[in-house]
């Protein structure tokens, strides 16, 4: 009897994961692992060009109903990170974002999407900046799944507002980790 329990748990083990190899994924043509001066803000002491990168992700869940993309540092010196970019309520048909997507004057996310306010205090995409001497933080760029078409929220939602509306109905999420320092 523990024989057969065993071989039941190991295979279903075993096709769960196989199951989840193909699973959500998100990719970049402009991300390795380092940011670059594309993805660095312009302003407060950084000289980067403040560019969103690229970003595509794949094999979402078959119930997803939108999607949602954050760019979050946990290694800000302030207590909570930062949040470099939310874009939200985008469309379940759209499956990247081509860099530069993240400047809003630039017209190149997807309609109908929102891009909130950030720590930086504005809409769209803030490039890397970290202090001066600080170890390399790391940028989170992560993209969820969604339960639902709409988050109920606009433009001035606070990056903790959208945050709970995002934990709140995620399906599933996929990330890349880059670094930067100065």
């Amino acid at each position: 009897m523990k024989k057969q329990i065993f071989t039941i748990v190991l295979t279903f083990i075993l096709s769960a994961g196989v199951v989840f190899a193909d699973g959500f994924t998100l990719k970049s043509n402009d991300l390795s692992g380092q940011l670059s001066e594309k993805q660095v803000f312009n302003g407060l002491g950084c000289e980067g060009k403040n560019i969103s990168p690229h970003l595509q992700w794949a094999n979402a869940p078959k119930d997803a109903k939108s999607f949602a993309v954050t760019v979050y540092d946990p290694d800000a010196p302030t207590g909570s990170g930062w949040w470099h970019w939310l874009i939200f309520d985008i469309p379940v048909n759209i499956t990247s974002l081509p860099a530069g997507a993240g400047n809003p004057e630039q017209h190149l996310a997807p309609k109908g999407s929102i891009q909130s306010v950030t720590d930086f205090k504005a809409t769209g995409f803030g490039g890397a900046c970290p202090p001066v001497g600080d170890p390399p933080h790391r940028y989170v760029f992560t993209v969820y799944a969604l339960k639902v078409e709409k988050l109920g929220l606009d433009a001035s939602a606070t990056p903790a507002a959208v945050g709970f509306y995002l934990n709140q109905n995620a399906i599933a999420k996929a990330s890349i980790i880059a670094y930067y320092g100065r």
